[in-house]
């Protein structure tokens, strides 16, 4: 199952992959080197189709749980000051996100959405420590009665160009349920109220929609 932001790109890389294999085939005779140009075709074909891949998750919907948003690893748990929203300190749980993992974004809580905001920016690499702020990036604040609200920011990468984000202000929005896209590696920043219990730890690999971040 393929996400539907990856459909274009993948309808243009299978035409552009039969064309260059039946180019490959009529116009290179030297069988290693036939197999050997192909064989970079196609494994750029499987990357292309592994980034885009959108696997079900078994998403346990609970008011009183902040699930990942991504899949990828946690490289941030500190208390912070967030400035863009809350203006005040919160703890940041940041995931980074390789080329290699799924980057679907999902919502973390239920709620309404109260805040969506995109931001042009810079590409430094994600785990930069400024590119939470000088990035290419979107905020999005989600309003809950279990939590005090919660605020998950994507945040564009060295190679992620594009960031997509589905996230309307007034949306009623469902845990787990889809929230966007970014584009090649990148990460995403989760920022909770003092105080919430932390389920995970620095360097833990997790999935979105089905772990727990947080508590309470």
């Amino acid at each position: 199952m393929f996400h539907k932001e990856g459909y274009k790109i993948i309808l243009i890389s299978t035409i552009i992959l039969l064309v260059a294999i039946f180019t490959i085939d009529s116009f290179v005779e030297i069988d290693w080197l036939r197999i050997g140009i192909s064989s970079i075709f196609i494994i750029f074909y499987i990357l292309i189709l592994q980034f885009f891949r959108n696997p079900k998750r078994n998403t346990t919907i609970n008011k009183n749980q902040v699930l990942s948003p991504v899949d990828g690893k946690v490289v941030v748990i500190e208390e912070v000051f967030e400035t863009e929203f809350f203006k005040d300190k919160r703890i940041q749980v940041s995931v980074f996100m390789s080329p290699l993992n799924v980057h679907v974004t999902r919502y973390p809580i239920s709620g309404e959405i109260v805040y969506s905001k995109y931001h042009p920016g810079k590409y430094l690499v994600a785990w930069h420590p400024k590119a939470s702020t000088e990035n290419e990036r979107t905020t999005i604040v989600v309003k809950n009665n279990s939590f005090d609200d919660i605020l998950y920011r994507q945040i564009a990468g060295a190679v992620a160009k594009r960031i997509v984000n589905y996230a309307k202000v007034s949306n009623e929005v469902i845990q787990g349920a889809d929230a966007g896209f970014i584009k090649f590696g990148s990460r995403v920043d989760i920022f909770l109220p003092l105080g919430t219990k932390i389920n995970v730890s620095l360097n833990q690999k997790v999935k979105g929609g089905e772990h727990v971040i947080a508590s309470i």
